[in-house]
């Protein structure tokens, strides 16, 4: 790893999928968190690490004061409601403690207290250092990804049930800072995503239609005849990044491409999106009616996805790309 350090070459390596056991130090240098040169990654390291756990001390305590309660009550809802059941059943309130138990309803990792606790910490931070957007809901799905293959840099086998308690305090501390700053760094290439009425996703979600109605102008007439709004099922796509569309497993190989290519997360998803829809199109195509493919499109079944569906769509996006760079005129960076 040392070898390729930052470069070119990493990122060539990583396109195609990084092994489990060098993804994590890969995240950290790909994300530019860690430098290419490996005799400063430790102290690197250490003063971030730190730097984090002061934020935590001079910021944290403040979640209780009064103009900080939207955004703590908003986290704390989203957190335990990582179940389910509780999506279903709770209606959507405009507060982080709303969203963390509901980042990934179907893992009982996310349901453990000190998990939960993690993610409000790193949340609540980020929002109170990044006053134009603050908390939006869906940003507590982008910390997951890195806190899994955080996790994996100290265990073996399944992390789904881990109990992530029984490791040391100190190693939970370094797992809870390298996804702060991570994570910080992929919302840093797409903090309009985020910022008042979301600029950023409208203009991607604008994109996707015009580029699907060029690569598919069957399957995007068909969404036009039933007086489907592409907004209505690509909002989410965007905010969450597809994160609500995949298996855990799949974004984090995802996200393994996303970093290797330039603005992987804001324009190459744009591709990935279009090649995502146009991967359903029989199944569009029988559906006859608005509420049909509303159903379709908001539950596509991808549950026993994995690297090798991942790739295919890869790849399919990767073409997209070169065949049709000049798509979106108005969404150039």
């Amino acid at each position: 790893m040392a070898s390729l350090n930052g470069s070119e070459e990493l990122r060539k390596f990583s396109w195609s999928g990084i092994p489990r056991q060098v993804r994590p130090i890969t995240w950290k240098l790909l994300s530019g968190y860690l430098p290419a040169n490996a005799e400063r990654r430790e102290s690197t390291l250490q003063r971030k690490r730190a730097e984090y756990f002061a934020f935590i001390e001079q910021y944290y305590d403040s979640r209780n004061d009064e103009h900080h309660q939207d955004t703590y009550r908003q986290i704390a809802i989203d957190i335990p409601r990582m179940t389910p059941e509780s999506l279903i059943l709770q209606p959507k309130v405009r507060e982080i403690h709303i969203d963390i138990p509901r980042t990934n309803p179907l893992i009982p990792l996310f349901q453990q207290a000190s998990v939960q606790k993690i993610f409000e910490r790193i949340l609540f931070i980020w929002a109170i250092r990044h006053p134009a957007s603050g908390y939006v809901q869906g940003i507590n799905d982008l910390v997951t990804p890195f806190f899994v293959v955080f996790v994996f840099e100290y265990i073996e086998g399944v992390v789904e049930n881990f109990d992530v308690s029984s490791l040391p305090d100190e190693v939970l501390q370094n797992i809870e800072a390298d996804s702060f700053w991570c994570m910080s760094k992929l919302l840093d290439g797409i903090q309009d995503n985020y910022t008042f009425a979301q600029p950023g996703i409208q203009k991607k979600v604008k994109a996707l239609q015009e580029l699907v109605s060029r690569i598919d102008e069957q399957v995007h007439k068909h969404l036009q005849q039933s007086e489907v709004e592409y907004l209505q099922f690509a909002f989410r796509w965007m905010n969450n990044l597809l994160m609500r569309e995949l298996p855990l497993r799949c974004t984090i190989r995802l996200w393994d491409t996303y970093q290797s290519e330039p603005d992987g997360f804001s324009h190459f998803h744009l591709y990935v999106c279009a090649a995502f829809l146009v991967k359903w199109r029989k199944e569009i195509l029988e559906e006859k009616d608005f509420q049909g493919l509303m159903i379709l499109l908001q539950n596509l079944p991808t549950m026993h996805w994995g690297n090798e569906e991942i790739s295919v769509l890869l790849a399919e996006a990767y073409r997209l790309k070169y065949a049709f760079a000049d798509a979106p005129n108005h969404y150039k960076r």
